[in-house]
């Protein structure tokens, strides 16, 4: 079957390539292939299936949270900005709430929303979504253009060609890294990938092997290890407003303050999410990792002291329950067995406990629970203003298959949407 565009890929990067293709080329043949038997797998599966898929910060202060090529991604977020999305989904049917930190949801709290607009947009604009078709090559012509294998054989051709593929993170949704082969065939670098915006394991957290599966990813603890009874005591614990600073070896890596949560693969959350990415990234580089969680950021470490000193007449369990959520009692003493001395408590390494909890970093989930895949295809090799690849002629790149990722809280969506729009439509010039 021949086209003039195909997109490869019916995610958020895809789906809006397709409709930024066919409302800019008002007649062109568009095609999207997508494996899976539904497009937009992925968004589905984001913010819990509410879907935050934008910030509406201004570039000032959105560019801050994407943690690579800040500038390459620029010239797509004035084409797209947070606004003019919520302007498109508002022009297509679907309305949008704001919520705390800038953050954009359907007003339905739904992701298949999200799904069926962007679907339904793409259509009506004329494009078409192949699905169950999966491409397994890419082959440039001598002449111009491109020919694209499928799974069952059948074959297409087009004059243009967008890679919106995704990256690794959560391969049941279709993302396997495909589009990373096909850009390396055609003469492209991409950047070492790794998991990021994912669950760091603390030592003893989960119940290990003595020895990890062969080929495993240095760090790399499936999410599907059982926890230990100890991970099991701080499994659904939530800490609100604590300051965590990570560190690799003596030297401080990152520090943040905000929200973090215990789960079944480890610590989440808002911070957690945001130090993972340099953890993960030390963890492989077979660097020490650590976490120095300050439980207590706003009280002065005297203060903390001399309020624990005036409790100390206290039973223990009742003393802590005056400081600690009364679900973290047992996995913090746990973790702290210098808090007591026979059966009294050791009011002074409490104080110390409290503002320099440690625990030390065994490793992370991998690509099977990540939110998103850092590393990829390399901008320098790109060109911001079109995505158009700088090697090869009519060939385009969005989305996470790219070198571009950020930090949790619509930024990677945005940036998917603002990637795919700017492809599309150089494509269709």
């Amino acid at each position: 079957m021949e086209a003039d565009i195909i997109i490869i890929g019916g995610g958020a990067a895809g789906l809006m390539a397709a409709y930024g293709a066919a409302e800019r080329s008002r007649g062109a043949k568009v095609l999207v292939l997508e494996k899976m038997p539904r497009p937009g797998r992925k968004i589905m599966i984001t913010g819990k299936g509410r879907c935050n898929f934008t910030n509406v910060k201004s570039w000032n202060d959105f560019s801050p949270h994407i943690r690579t090529n800040q500038g390459f991604i620029r010239a797509a977020f004035r084409n797209l900005t947070p606004e003019n999305l919520i302007h498109f989904f508002g022009e297509h049917g679907l309305q949008t709430i704001i919520e705390r930190g800038d953050r954009a949801y359907p007003s339905t709290y739904h992701a298949s929303d999200v799904v069926d607009t962007l679907e339904s947009a793409a259509t009506k604009a004329g494009a078409s979504i192949l699905k169950d078709r999966e491409v397994q090559s890419v082959r440039e012509l001598s002449g111009g253009g491109f020919n694209l294998s499928c799974a069952g054989g059948e074959t297409f051709t087009c004059k243009k060609l967008v890679i919106a593929t995704g990256g690794l993170s959560y391969p049941a949704t279709g993302s396997t890294g495909d589009g990373y082969d096909w850009a390396e065939n055609m003469g492209h670098t991409v950047k070492t990938c790794f998991p990021s915006l994912t669950a760091l394991v603390p030592d003893g957290y989960k119940t290990l092997p003595e020895r990890m599966p062969r080929g495993s990813q240095k760090g790399h603890i499936d999410r599907s290890m059982p926890m230990s009874d100890w991970g099991k005591s701080l499994c659904g614990c939530s800490l609100k407003n604590v300051e965590v600073t990570a560190f690799a070896g003596q030297n401080v890596l990152q520090r943040e303050f905000g929200d973090i949560d215990f789960t079944d693969g480890g610590i989440e959350g808002p911070i957690g999410f945001k130090l993972s990415r340099n953890c993960v990234k030390g963890l492989i580089n077979g660097n020490k990792i650590s976490l120095l969680i300050d439980l207590k950021p706003a009280v002065p470490k005297e203060e903390l002291e001399s309020r624990i000193s005036s409790l100390s007449g206290l039973p223990a369990k009742v003393l802590l329950q005056k400081l600690l959520p009364s679900e973290l009692i047992a996995g913090f003493t746990a973790s702290n067995p210098q808090l007591f001395k026979g059966k009294l408590l050791n009011t002074k390494a409490l104080s110390d406990a409290l503002k320099a909890w440690k625990l030390d970093i065994a490793g992370f989930v991998g690509y099977e629970r990540c939110v998103v895949t850092a590393g990829g295809v390399d901008t320098d090799e790109v060109v911001a203003k079109t995505m158009q690849s700088k090697i090869t002629y009519g060939l385009y790149f969005c989305g996470e298959v790219l070198d571009v990722d950020c930090d949790t809280g619509g930024y990677n969506l945005h940036c998917a949407f603002a990637t795919g729009l700017l492809a599309g439509q150089s494509a269709a010039k």
